[in-house]
């Protein structure tokens, strides 16, 4: 199996953004260190712009995330509601 990340910046804008991919990954593992959520998951990690959504209380655009992100590995493939980082088999 091979693993896919995310690594996002530890501040009050991605507390949320955190907990909605894992709340849609619950094989996701967060690993949190003082300046950074490095959230790992096997072969497949979904972030859903509607649950980042439901979290804020306000729209989202995926793009958003892009200034908090710190790195991330996979394929991605993204649209308008959904971020997908997978390994092809």
């Amino acid at each position: 199996m091979s693993t896919v990340f995310i690594a996002l910046q530890t501040n009050e804008d991605t507390r949320q953004i955190v907990d909605a991919i894992l709340q849609d990954n619950p094989h996701a593992v967060a690993n949190e260190q003082p300046a950074m959520v490095k959230i790992d998951a096997e072969n497949r990690l979904v972030v859903r712009r509607e649950t980042i959504e439901e979290l804020i209380g306000r729209p989202y655009d995926l793009q958003e995330m892009q200034i908090h992100m710190i790195t991330m590995s996979g394929n991605l493939d993204q649209t308008d509601d959904e971020m997908t980082l997978f390994w092809n088999a």
